[in-house]
C-alpha cells in the first residue's frame, strides 16, 4: 500500500466528513461567494440555536473550510476554501445526470 496517498485520502475524507452535515452544506452555501457572517446570522438562516450552529462552525473549521475574523466583539466567519463550493456544485450537477438517467430509463 501507498501510504502517502493513503493519509492524502484520509485528510480528504475528514473533510468530506466535515461536509456530510446539510446544515454544515447550507452554512458553506450562506458563505460562498465572499460573505461575511456572524454565528447570529447563520443560525438565524438556519433556523437552529446559535450553540448547534457554533459546533457546525467548529467543525468546519477544523477541517480548514472555514476561517473567522474577529471585529471588536463579534466573530465573523468566512470560507478559506472558496473552491470546496465548486466540490459542492459538481456534486449537484452528479445528482442532477443520475436522475435524468434514471428517468430517461423508466421511459
Amino acid at each position: 500500500m501507498d501510504e502517502k496517498l493513503y493519509a492524502k485520502c484520509a485528510a480528504q475524507a475528514e473533510v468530506l466528513r466535515a461536509l456530510g452535515h446539510p446544515s454544515r452544506l447550507y452554512i458553506v452555501f450562506q458563505l460562498a461567494n465572499g460573505s461575511q457572517k456572524c454565528v447570529c446570522e447563520l443560525a438565524a438562516a438556519l433556523g437552529a440555536d446559535m450553540s448547534t450552529v457554533s459546533r457546525h462552525l467548529s467543525v468546519l473549521k477544523r477541517v480548514g473550510i472555514l476561517e473567522e475574523q474577529k471585529r471588536g466583539q463579534m466573530i465573523f466567519h468566512k470560507l478559506r476554501t472558496p473552491c470546496v463550493v465548486e466540490l459542492l456544485e459538481c456534486i449537484g450537477r452528479t445528482i442532477e445526470q443520475s436522475l435524468q438517467a434514471k428517468l430517461s430509463s423508466l421511459r
